[in-house]
C-alpha cells in the first residue's frame, strides 16, 4: 500500500509504516516492529506514542512488555472526520481573515494584450461607471476586435464612461462611436502615453503601445484620489 494516503491524513511517513506493520503484524514489540520497518528502535517509540495518541495504536502491558497493536483501520474515517469538523468550526474565521487581507491594497502587473482584456473585462465585472484620462484613441487599433465587444457588453450591463481626450482627436470618428460616454478635452499638451481608468475600488494604468503594459491597484483612498483628481481635470476640460 502506498503510504503516501496515510501521509495524507496527517501521519508522518515513520508513522505511517508502523501502523502498516502493525497490521499485518497484529499485537506485537516494538523489537518485532523495529525489524519489520527498518526504522531505529528510539523513532518506533517516539511514533508509537504519537499513534497512541491519535487513536490508531493501542497497547497492553504484560510483564513488563508492552505489546502494540493497530486499531480498526475504520479509525481513518473518524480523523478525517474529525479533521472535516475543525476546519467547519474555524471556516468563518479563515473567510474573514481572507476577506480583510482581499479588502487591503493589492497590486497586479499585467502585459501584452491578453493582460489589458482582463483589466478590461473587470470592468464589465465590477459594474460601476469608468473614469478615464489620458485616453488612447489607439486603444482599439490594439485590441482590434475586443473593443467592439467589450462596449456592446458595457452597454447591456448600463455602464457609463467618462473619458478625457486631448483635444488633437476631437474630430476622430472612433470618438463619436463609443456608447453610454460622455467626452470632453484638455489641449493637447497635458496629453500623456498613459491612461488612467478609475472605477470602483479600482485604479488601472495602461500604458498603450503595441506591447501594452499596466498596473492595477485595488484600494479605495487612493481610488478616491484619483475619482477627486478626475472631478477637478473633468470641470476644467471642454466639451
Amino acid at each position: 500500500m502506498n503510504i503516501e494516503y496515510l501521509e495524507e491524513l496527517g501521519l508522518t511517513k515513520a508513522e505511517a509504516k508502523i501502523y502498516l506493520a502493525l497490521l499485518e503484524l497484529g499485537s506485537s514489540q516494538a523489537g518485532k516492529i523495529t525489524e519489520k520497518t527498518g526504522i531505529h528502535r528510539r523513532t518506533v517509540y517516539d511514533a508509537i506514542e504519537r499513534l497512541v495518541e491519535k487513536g490508531l495504536v493501542s497497547y497492553i502491558r504484560q510483564n513488563n512488555i508492552n505489546y502494540y497493536e493497530a486499531v480498526d483501520p475504520a479509525e481513518l474515517l473518524e480523523i478525517l472526520k474529525e479533521k472535516k469538523d475543525h476546519i467547519e468550526e474555524i471556516l468563518p474565521q479563515l473567510n474573514l481573515l481572507h476577506k480583510t487581507s482581499k479588502e487591503k491594497q493589492e497590486t497586479t502587473f499585467f502585459r501584452g494584450k491578453l493582460g489589458l482584456k482582463s483589466i478590461f473585462n473587470h470592468q464589465i465585472e465590477v459594474g460601476k461607471e469608468i473614469l478615464i484620462f489620458g485616453a488612447s484613441i489607439n486603444a482599439p487599433d490594439i485590441l482590434k476586435a475586443y473593443f467592439p465587444r467589450y462596449d456592446r457588453e458595457r452597454k447591456n450591463r448600463k455602464i457609463n464612461v467618462k473619458i478625457v481626450f486631448d483635444e488633437s482627436v476631437k474630430n476622430n470618428s472612433y470618438i463619436k462611436s463609443i456608447p453610454l460616454a460622455e467626452i470632453r478635452f484638455i489641449p493637447k499638451e497635458y496629453s500623456s502615453p498613459a491612461a488612467i481608468n478609475v472605477y470602483g475600488d479600482f485604479v488601472a494604468i495602461i500604458l498603450w503601445s503595441e506591447e501594452p503594459i499596466a498596473i492595477s491597484i485595488k484600494n479605495k483612498e487612493i481610488a478616491k484620489g484619483y475619482k477627486n483628481y478626475f472631478s477637478l481635470l473633468w470641470d476644467i476640460a471642454k466639451k
